[in-house]
């Protein structure tokens, strides 16, 4: 298991490969998700900053700087619930699946799993032949996460 400071080493690695800098603030937002393990809003991410690092962020900068993870692969956007989450393969140097968010509906934990590039090239064929373009390969899948089904049964 990685911590917290292993991985934004990682993060600060991969950004340098890149040419660019993880500043504190940016490790602030990146460590807000890291730390909090669910996806969040920019102002989610204001409020967390301010109650845990008595840090005051303005929504504006933590926006950019959720841009710049994203541009980065430090970060995804759920697009369904419009926040974000980070990248749960940081710490890896392989390459991975395409990416799948299992977003439960109770508690809002999300989990990263990866899909077989094989499946979605069976969808591209399938929406291409339907006469649509595939705009994004990330999926997001509305489920219940383990914990929050037992309560349902309970």
């Amino acid at each position: 298991m990685n911590t917290l400071e292993t991985v934004l080493q990682h993060a600060e690695q991969h950004c340098k490969s890149h040419g660019a800098k993880l500043t504190q603030k940016r490790k602030l937002i990146l460590s807000s998700l890291l730390d909090s393990g669910k996806a969040m809003s920019a102002y989610e991410i204001v409020s967390y900053c301010k109650e845990h690092y008595n840090e005051d962020m303005p929504a504006m900068s933590v926006y950019r700087i959720l841009d710049f993870l994203e541009d980065e692969l430090l970060v995804h956007k759920l697009n369904i619930a419009n926040k974000y989450v980070a990248c749960s393969h940081i710490t890896c140097a392989h390459a991975h699946e395409v990416p799948q968010f299992l977003i439960c509906n109770s508690c809002q934990k999300v989990q990263e799993i990866g899909i077989d590039k094989a499946i979605v090239h069976t969808l591209e064929d399938n929406i291409s032949n339907a006469g649509y373009k595939l705009l994004s390969q990330q999926f997001e899948l509305n489920c219940l996460c383990d914990e929050c089904s037992h309560k349902v049964e309970d």
